[in-house]
């Protein structure tokens, strides 16, 4: 039996508003401001794209970026050149690689040295280079007195400082506090220290949303000490994650993710298993081979019966016949696998459970003899005396009861993502001297007395260590462009010195680490690689104490519970003022520009609310409204809201209250409380009776092959997925999904007698993180729209992830991924039907856009089957000729023509990469290496999902993909010949749950499969003559 795919729920059940968006080929009044819209809102909307932000005006005085007299030694003007830096998240370290065009950072890459990305990277940090020329940072040094707000300098600060900490030397520091965001720094330790000396009354709090609390006490619980656990995916036949995003939301995720996709191919030796248990939907759950919604709630009740069954098997009982009941099959399931590969499997516990659990799972994971394995540990450096929530409680006590004088807040927004029950905001008012160091005059800045401007880490020298603990090092890629300073310098200056120098502090920092017989050689290749080899934390062998009795959670089935979790997206708030991540689409929701309620089909209809339904959550008494969105494989009974949102003081795009501009979503911290951070039972929903449409993109772009009526039965042709024991039975078995009578073009093929660029995305590996999408918009200069536009189905995006729910209970259906870009069709039907030209074929078979022909009719986009055409309904590059649009215009990518008003675009395969690549071979008189081209997209992506090459090199990698037995181009029936191919998504179920393998579908009389489906002799696959020299 066929399986069903869907979108969305609407799609599933036809809904009059689905319908309207799937035959809304052509937006009407594209000229036209939203009905309702005020122009003063719309240019504020548009202020999220990087061509409009400058709305906020300029407000620097000095535009000189580079000062250099002459040019440096080595530097060409115009040809790139990349630096290793690193940026910081929760005390994590990510080693990046980043592009400059004469002296300007325009794109970040993942750094190919480092152990833990392999050249990938998030999307957070795709979007630093546009959070780096933001012109909503604060700009110099900020004094208020009596609600007056005044410019002052450094010169300024620096008496001021003097004078107060003068006053908290004379009693040790008692009433001085620093309250500091996570970090790994060397240097800041060194610092801190140095501090604590100089003021050995002072306090030091570290405080950050995204701490891991839970797992640093149930390590303690465990062990007596607290140590950091790391998986080696490579080695795990089985992987269990309960409640664990290990792929994506976990530090490690990028290692994680391509350690799991690794062991995906079923060619390359044993697949391995995933199950997961889970209350809401994560990039690792739509990975699953055997996914289970759960309330975060009951995965304690799920981890004692996993126990119960693990040690009955291990102690050589027969285990007790599984119900009938789908999660007592899968924890039998689960059990089994776990026991029958000791030392090769592992079990991994979320953040959010807390620390009683994790400790359980350590026990487990030594009960399976997987530590030492798939499991190791090592020390953890961002331990502390108090839990983060619990310094900033503490602090927050002492601030209200007026013990504290002066207060240093280095980075964070506790005024913004404070838990609910701890007043912040008014305990702050009590405290004189109240000193806030951050990139942007945010909620915290705007509460104390001295703002001052921090440096983005493209501009500083800096020192973190990865999760693995390898010391990574970061150099300034531009000067400072709003005369800020670095946490460390200004640490510096608090402890006396005046004029420090960050170079100095880092190299002093990490002497230790360095080559004692070669310290500068040492320090000077450290700077260039972005870490210092051999730095990772050495291995640590605890073993497990005796644990207390499981504690049973007595909760009713029916009890609703909340549950919080950081924007994957957003995180805790930080990224909430870049356009790029808030119109990047969720993984799952494919929200964008909003935050929401997301409830399960069968909870909605309990409570009767719908999609797009106000409803007021209700939790210890405390309330906000948010809007629903009913979420397929959401657990029953757990509603799931993300933090990161509802900034009031962020910017123009992300919100600004004080310049008119609403806030982006709602700030659901307010709800949080001590023993409800991560999860609390007891909530309460009331529908408002309000209605609110959220920017949602996943029934945009449908593709309409030969109607509305037939998209559902042909998602099975687009995205082709199999179970392993079907592959090993039919390995083909893709391509018999599409049968039709033989093709026959009407168009003179071409042969490409030089290359042949071609791409094959791997469906097995790719998790839809979205890594890709934001690494594209970042390469080809692809605008922000907002979000009036984005309900209009106007995004910009050159590729989406298109994501299909699987099966018919749509209370725990599978998810399958697609991303989807331009195809590169050999026969392009968007050629066809130019009345100019602008959409012509080059000599290697890419489907160019000759934008200064464009005049924007708009019928390649409607020819498109794959709807992945944008067309550009407003100018919004008009306002780089202004003088105030110079910063911004930083960001754009030189080697990418900027369009304008009325041009259609789409992907090119990066055609800029592929051109400096031939441009250095031919210079160099060689030919063009397998590998050397690498499109953003590729890049960016951790499970190396994607290939690019020439497919007339038979030994190239995407060849060889292309020639796969998996291998399939979507919509083949067209005989449009896509040079994009897609690898079926193969799955390794437990052999007890396993569907059984459909025989293969047979040829009816005349037909035949398409060409690109096939894997014989093709035209344009054909090995040509080469030169010597190739």
């Amino acid at each position: 039996m066929d399986k069903k795919y869907w979108r969305s729920l609407g799609e599933l059940h036809s809904t009059p508003e689905f319908e309207e968006i799937l035959h809304r080929e052509f937006p009407v009044a594209a000229s036209e401001y939203p009905e309702g819209v005020s122009r003063r809102r719309w240019m504020q909307i548009m202020g999220a794209s990087v061509a409009l932000a400058s709305v906020s005006g300029c407000r620097w005085e000095d535009e000189k970026i580079s000062p250099s007299v002459s040019r440096p030694e080595g530097m060409i003007p115009g040809e790139p050149q990349k630096y290793a830096t690193f940026v910081e998240l929760g005390g994590q370290a990510q080693s990046l690689l980043v592009t400059s065009y004469d002296g300007r950072p325009i794109k970040v890459e993942g750094n190919p040295d480092s152990a833990q990305n392999r050249g990938s990277s998030t999307a957070q940090a795709q979007s630093e280079t546009l959070s780096l020329y933001d012109p909503d940072r604060a700009v110099g040094v900020i004094e208020r007195q009596d609600g007056n707000r005044y410019v002052r300098d450094w010169q300024a600060f620096l008496a001021y400082s003097d004078k107060v900490l003068g006053q908290a030397r004379e009693n040790g520091g008692a009433r001085l506090r620093v309250l500091a965001d996570l970090s790994t720094s060397v240097t800041r330790k060194g610092l801190q220290d140095k501090f604590a000396a100089m003021y050995p009354q002072a306090r030091w709090f570290d405080y950050g949303a995204g701490n891991r609390d839970n797992a640093y006490a149930g390590s303690r619980l465990a062990f007596g000490e607290v140590v950091r656990p790391h998986f080696d995916l490579k080695k795990a036949n089985i992987i269990v994650c309960l409640d664990e995003d290990l792929l994506s939301e976990h530090p490690a995720g990028m290692l994680h993710t391509r350690e799991w996709a690794a062991r995906r191919d079923p060619a390359a030796g044993p697949m391995n298993r995933l199950y997961v248990v889970e209350s809401r939907y994560t990039t690792t759950g739509v990975a699953a081979d055997h996914r289970l919604p759960t309330r975060s709630v009951d995965l304690g009740a799920f981890l004692s019966k996993l126990e119960s069954q693990v040690q009955a098997r291990v102690d050589g009982k027969k285990p007790e016949a599984a119900s009938e009941e789908y999660a007592d099959k899968v924890l039998a399931a689960m059990a089994e696998d776990l026991v029958a590969n000791q030392g090769s499997s592992l079990v991994a516990i979320g953040e959010n459970q807390p620390a009683e659990l994790h400790a359980r799972v350590h026990k487990l994971n030594e009960q399976l003899g997987n530590v030492g394995e798939t499991v190791k540990y090592t020390q953890e450096p961002l331990a502390t005396e108090l839990p983060s929530v619990e310094a900033l409680r503490t602090l927050t006590e002492e601030m209200q009861s007026g013990a504290v004088e002066t207060l240093v807040i280095l980075g964070g927004n506790p005024a913004y993502n404070a838990p609910g029950d701890i007043d912040f905001v008014s305990a702050l008012s009590k405290v004189p001297n109240a000193i806030h160091l951050g990139e942007y005059e945010d909620e915290t800045s705007l509460l104390c007395h001295w703002h001052l401007p921090k440096t983005h880490p493209f501009e500083q020298w800096g020192d973190s260590r990865a999760y693995d603990g390898t010391l990574c090092v970061g150099q300034p890629l531009i000067e400072p462009l709003h005369d800020g300073k670095s946490e460390v310098e200004l640490l510096a200056i608090l402890c006396g010195d005046k004029h420090p120098v960050a170079l100095d502090l880092v190299k002093e920092a990490v002497k230790g680490s360095l080559d004692s017989m070669a310290v500068n050689a040492s320090w000077r290749r450290s700077v260039h690689d972005g870490f210092v080899k051999g730095t990772s934390l050495p291995a640590v062998s605890p073993k497990v104490k005796d644990l207390p009795a499981a504690k049973a959670v007595e909760t009713s089935d029916e009890d609703l519970e909340l549950v919080f979790y950081l924007s994957p997206k957003l995180y805790d708030g930080r990224f909430a003022n870049s356009g790029w991540l808030q119109e990047t689409p969720d993984s799952l929701s494919k929200i964008t520009w909003d935050n929401a309620a997301l409830i399960a089909p069968k909870t909605a209809d309990d409570l009767g609310v719908k999609f797009g339904s106000v409803v007021k959550l209700i939790l210890d008494g405390k309330s906000l409204e948010l809007p629903v969105y009913v979420m397929p494989g959401q657990a029953p009974n757990s509603v799931a809201v993300a933090l990161g949102y509802g900034r009031t003081a962020a910017g123009l795009v992300g919100g600004d209250v004080a310049r008119d501009v609403k806030p982006v979503g709602e700030n659901v911290a307010a709800l949080q409380a001590k023993g409800a951070m991560n999860f609390k039972t007891g909530l309460k929903v009331e529908d408002t009776g309000k209605e609110y449409e959220l920017a949602v993109t996943q029934d945009h772009h449908a593709i309409d092959t030969v109607g509305g009526n037939e998209v559902l039965g042909r998602v099975g042709q687009l995205v082709r997925e199999g179970t392993l024991g079907e592959w090993e039975k039919y390995p083909d078995f893709a391509e018999h999904r599409t049968h039709h009578p033989p093709l026959k073009s009407p168009w003179e093929e071409l042969s490409y007698d030089g290359h042949a660029w071609g791409m094959s995305i791997d469906l097995s590996k790719c998790v839809g993180c979205n890594a890709c999408t934001v690494a594209c918009q970042a390469e080809n200069n692809v605008p922000v729209v907002g979000r009036e536009q984005v309900i209009n189905s106007r995004e910009m995006h050159w590729m989406r992830i298109d994501r299909y729910f699987t099966g018919d209970d749509v209370n725990n259906p599978g998810v399958a991924t697609q991303p989807m870009l331009c195809q590169q069709c050999e026969l392009a039907p968007c050629e066809q039907v130019c009345p100019v030209a602008a959409t012509v074929h080059t000599d290697e078979g890419l489907n160019d856009m000759v934008y200064n022909r464009c005049v924007g009719t708009r019928y390649c986009a409607n020819n498109c089957p794959y709807k992945v055409r944008r067309f550009n309904y407003f100018n919004f590059n008009k306002v780089y000729e202004e003088p105030r649009g110079k910063l911004q215009a930083l960001v754009l990518n030189p080697e990418v023509t900027v369009r304008h008003r009325g041009v259609m675009e789409k992907c090119t395969y990066c055609v800029q990469r592929i051109k400096a690549v031939q441009i250095e071979a031919k210079n160099e008189q060689r030919p063009i290496k397998d590998g050397e081209i690498v499109t953003a997209c590729q890049q960016a992506c951790s499970a190396k999902a994607i290939e690019f090459g020439d497919l007339n090199n038979e030994n190239s990698r995407v060849a060889k993909a292309h020639a796969n037995p998996r291998t399939y181009t979507a919509l083949s029936e067209l005989n449009i010949k896509p040079r994009t191919s897609y690898m079926a998504r193969i799955s390794n179920p437990h052999p007890s749950l396993a569907p059984p393998v459909p025989e293969p579908h047979g040829h009816g009389h005349g037909e035949q499969h398409a060409e690109a489906d096939g894997h014989g002799d093709h035209k344009h696959y054909e090995k040509h003559e080469k030169s010597e020299k190739h």
